[in-house]
């Protein structure tokens, strides 16, 4: 996985900021790029066919202890394919 893959996720995790007023208060949150390493690992290993938006989602509740939904990761997860659908 390349850096600016991982920079690439990380902003847009860092646009939507899922856990909102709440991410002031996560220690070493370094602007979701553990998540974006996370997700990309994810989404790697299984070459495409878990869904961006369950991986996003499973990713997120689990770091943070978070309730999201699919339907609340919909817009990030298809920010995220269409970046990893267009860098090749």
């Amino acid at each position: 996985m390349e850096d600016y893959e991982v920079s690439e996720v990380a902003k847009i995790l860092n646009e939507w900021n899922p856990l909102g007023d709440e991410a002031a208060y996560v220690q070493d949150l370094d602007g979701y790029k553990t998540e974006s390493i996370d997700i990309l690992f994810n989404v790697k290993m299984s070459n495409g066919r878990v869904g961006i938006e369950k991986t996003v989602m499973e990713v997120l509740n689990e770091a943070f202890d978070i309730e999201l939904t699919r339907n609340e990761c919909s817009a990030a997860a298809v920010k995220i394919f269409r970046f990893l659908s267009n860098k090749h």
